[in-house]
């Protein structure tokens, strides 16, 4: 949806949760609700960090992966302000596939993608690093 197409004064991510309420059944949408409530209301408060429990948070709670998905695209849409994000899987690595949320021309973007999926594995090397480096100085290592 472009810009000129959205209600005045419509904030894309109020567009995008109508949209869900229609698609989405009853149930599954107040679950929704549920995960993103607090997260929208910490970007309107702009306490951004916040933002780090929420989906984590809800894989441990047995939330189905498509509610899941639909919270991260909430919650990208509330951030970007953009409505064409797309929800992929990046292999970065041996283990399961990691969920990754970008906007649909990255996301259509093989060489974009490679070093998305390049960035997340140093990343995790590094951490892994401070990890051992935090283990042998006696430190919290839950990074």
């Amino acid at each position: 949806m472009n810009e000129p197409e959205l209600p005045p004064d419509g904030r894309p991510v109020d567009v995008y949760l109508d949209l869900l309420r229609i698609r989405m059944a009853s149930d599954d949408y107040e679950l929704l609700l549920s995960v993103v409530r607090p997260v929208l209301r910490a970007i309107d408060e702009h306490q951004l960090p916040a933002l780090d429990f929420a989906l984590e948070d809800s894989q441990q709670h047995g939330l189905p992966q498509e509610i899941r998905d639909e919270a991260a695209l909430v919650i990208a849409t509330a951030v970007t302000g953009r409505m064409d994000n797309k929800v992929i899987e990046l292999h970065v690595d041996d283990s399961n596939p990691i969920r990754v949320v970008t906007d649909a021309d990255t996301a259509a973007d093989p060489v974009r993608l490679g070093e998305i999926a390049d960035y997340i594995r140093e990343r995790r090397q590094l951490d892994d690093e401070l990890r051992g480096i935090a283990e042998v100085s006696g430190l919290p290592t839950d990074l």
